[in-house]
């Protein structure tokens, strides 16, 4: 399996960092007004959605098992159009993906072997960090993210 990480306008499948070729940074946006909850400029990408996915890879075969796309837009009251992050899962051993990277501040879990969304809060600050997750002393097991400027943590029942 090949991967690239710096070849510009490269024609890998898993091509992360080309601006030219058909990694996840080519597009262009326009400006669509301002949000009137935060009175920030929105833009817009201009390409048909999902502008954002989840993919799970088969790491025996290098073939997509499943994907999704990640995140909603809430300016334009469309939840499964994708939005942009920069952070990236956590999967557990039970078979949960955790992901906050996305811009309409939620925190997600989907389904390991599907790609099915299971469940998903909204955070008081755009989740900008990998989740973790780990066993506390009483034996439970909890997942965090750092959301904006304060650590959020669930317990996974």
């Amino acid at each position: 399996m090949e991967y690239s990480f710096d070849s510009v306008g490269s024609k890998l499948p898993y091509d992360r960092a080309s601006v030219d070729g058909v990694g996840p940074f080519h597009t262009f946006s326009a400006s669509a007004g301002k949000d009137p909850t935060t009175g920030r400029d929105v833009n817009l990408p201009c390409q048909r959605p999902p502008w954002s996915r989840l993919i799970a890879v088969n790491a025996n075969t290098g073939e997509i098992a499943w994907e999704t796309p990640l995140g909603g837009n809430d300016f334009l009251g469309k939840p499964n159009v994708g939005g942009s992050g920069s952070a990236g899962p956590t999967v557990t051993a039970g078979g949960l993906v955790f992901v906050g990277a996305t811009d309409d501040r939620r925190f997600r879990a989907f389904d390991s072997k599907t790609g099915k969304e299971l469940w998903a809060t909204k955070l008081d600050g755009g989740g900008n960090a990998n989740p973790m997750t780990y066993q506390a002393k009483n034996g439970k097991q909890y997942v965090a993210i750092v959301a904006t400027n304060q650590l959020v943590v669930f317990a996974i029942p």
